[in-house]
């Protein structure tokens, strides 16, 4: 359990901060952009829970857990992605769960037949942001596993929950029935 007694510690005001393995890094490097990424991103699904009724938001409960989750992975450097009780690590456990929710809505929404814009009712509008961050999320994480190790399963788990909101918008625009879609050349 996380115990915070203290909100301010002022060890992060010459610009760095701790990562879970004690050692310090620059607030801007790419594993504290890929953590703030990831944050952003969880912030965005928190306002598509303030959007839906509370029966829509055991889904997005669980997946704002698994963010920080992911947070803690990547706050922990190093090449050793097996997970223990003092080391978080997103497991392939997690991105199965997320194909087995892409999967059943699926199976409620229509074949597409053109992208589909971002917007339509004020969830899926919401809901459409919080993939477009978890995008940036994932091309933060890249971009750091360019350059040190990165988990796998990880990655999978930030690919996947871009699919899986993509069609959780679908679903709030009334099962892709009031999905806006992209007519090309309209405006020529």
């Amino acid at each position: 359990m996380v115990k915070l007694n203290k909100i301010y510690t002022r060890t992060g005001d010459d610009g760095a901060t701790g990562l879970v393995d004690g050692s310090r890094t620059a607030k801007h490097s790419a594993r504290i952009e890929a953590i703030g990424a990831v944050d952003e991103a969880n912030s965005a699904i928190g306002l598509v829970a303030a959007a839906v009724a509370a029966e829509d938001r055991g889904d997005l409960s669980r997946i704002q857990n698994d963010l920080f989750d992911l947070g803690a992975d990547l706050a922990t450097p190093g090449d050793d992605f097996t997970p223990s009780d003092m080391v978080l690590r997103i497991v392939p456990g997690q991105s199965e769960w997320l194909e087995t929710r892409i999967d059943a809505a699926t199976e409620r929404l229509a074949p597409l037949t053109s992208f589909v814009l971002p917007g339509g009712s004020e969830a899926a509008a919401r809901t459409h942001v919080a993939r477009a961050a978890v995008r940036r999320a994932e091309r933060a994480m890249t971009a750091l596993a360019d350059h040190e190790p990165v988990n796998p399963a990880a990655l999978a788990y930030i690919n996947r929950l871009s699919d899986y909101l993509f069609q959780l918008a679908r679903l709030f625009n009334d099962d892709g029935r009031a999905d806006i879609t992209w007519i090309p050349g309209a405006n020529r």
